[in-house]
């Protein structure tokens, strides 16, 4: 497996929740975005050779805040500088209410066959604390309009403990997922990251963040009824019916190489070596030969460690076998309190976090962590 990030860094507001880059830049600055990025993958084109890529993934920021024309010029500039697989999975992110007849028309004449749509909530008055562009009506028609143009593969974005929100409104969330069939799901636990809105709001006593037991009985909820519609749970927050994994972000938590292009993007070779660009736009759009750009080489503890954050993520857990006798040693011994707690399981060599012990996954896997 082999893939391609692309980040589109442009928003038309920002969101209350966001700390990932973006701007909301005029239209000139998406042009001179889009002869950046060229000039950047044409510039790395041999770091991924002839490689056959599995998927590719266009993110953000708000992908389908670019034109139909741009968004067109793009995918063909990446179909014809790389090797695409005839079967890849190409993914482009979206906002409800940017999914238009237009942007749809323009969808079905590239290579995108997976659309992936941030709703994060059906409550308009959350929509509207989050600041979000979109009302709950515009969610359900952006759905349809997707599945009436004839996508299907579909992935919905959901957030949950957000302030103000109770069980039961969560539970209304899970039945417009319900009805609305999608096969894939992704539910996010609110975080407050410092510098976004709702930080402040929160630091002023604006807002109050929901403890611990609601959100862990939301996310029980979360799991029983994604169970119910028939999804396998094969990631902390990512739900799927059978066949519908997402195959970019799985990619991820295999260590399986992948190349990011545009600001802020990273990079791995599948071995030891990350890369990140520079998360300024106008740094990157500025620079006349090498894009700014960090990059280093992961030694051995750091890839044990990437072994246990990323396998431990899903349902498919960490073979042993990856280990050396030594990490194998070290992270069975540190393993035992949660194995007999029942919260982990080894099983065919296979560690696993089971489902009693995700909403705690980053405390046990910090545990095992050098």
């Amino acid at each position: 497996m082999a893939g391609i990030y692309i980040h589109v860094p442009f928003c038309q507001s920002r969101c209350a929740y966001c700390d990932f880059y973006s701007t909301t830049l005029s239209e000139e600055w998406k042009s001179q975005y889009l002869y950046a990025l060229e000039r950047e993958m044409r510039a790395r084109r041999h770091e991924v050779g002839n490689v056959q890529l599995d998927t590719l993934y266009l993110g953000g920021g708000t992908p389908s805040q670019l034109s139909p024309v741009m968004l067109r010029r793009l995918l063909d500039v990446v179909t014809g500088l790389f090797c695409m697989k005839a079967d890849a999975e190409v993914t482009v992110e979206a906002n409800p209410d940017d999914v238009t007849p237009l942007w749809l028309e323009t969808l079905l004449h590239t290579p995108v066959n997976r659309i992936s749509m941030g709703v994060q909530t059906f409550d308009d008055a959350l929509l509207s604390l989050l600041r979000r562009r979109h009302t709950a009506a515009q969610a359900k028609e952006a759905v349809e309009a997707c599945r009436e143009a004839g996508y299907t593969n579909l992935s919905l974005d959901l957030i949950y403990g957000l302030p103000g929100q109770d069980l039961e409104m969560w539970r209304a969330d899970l039945d417009r997922i319900e009805e609305m069939n999608t096969p894939h799901l992704s539910a996010y636990a609110l975080q407050y990251e410092q510098g976004t809105e709702l930080f402040r709001l929160r630091e002023a006593g604006k807002v109050e963040e929901a403890d611990e037991e609601l959100s862990l009985q939301m996310y029980e909820e979360l799991c029983q009824r994604a169970s119910a519609m028939g999804m396998e749970h094969y990631e902390i927050s990512n739900f799927a019916l059978p066949g519908k994994r997402s195959r970019h972000n799985s990619s991820y938590w295999k260590q399986e190489p992948y190349w990011g292009f545009g600001p802020g993007a990273h990079s791995y070779d599948g071995a030891r070596c990350r890369r990140w660009n520079d998360a300024q736009l106008k740094a990157y759009v500025n620079a006349a030969g090498d894009v700014p750009h960090g990059k280093e080489i992961l030694n051995d503890d750091e890839l044990y460690d990437e072994l246990v954050m990323t396998r431990l993520r899903t349902c498919d857990g960490l073979p042993l076998e990856l280990l050396s006798p030594e990490n194998r040693r070290y992270c069975l011994r540190m393993a035992e309190v949660h194995l007999k707690s029942g919260k982990m399981t080894l099983e065919n060599g296979i560690l696993r976090i089971e489902e009693s012990g995700i909403f705690v996954s980053d405390d046990i896997m910090s545990d095992l962590m050098r």
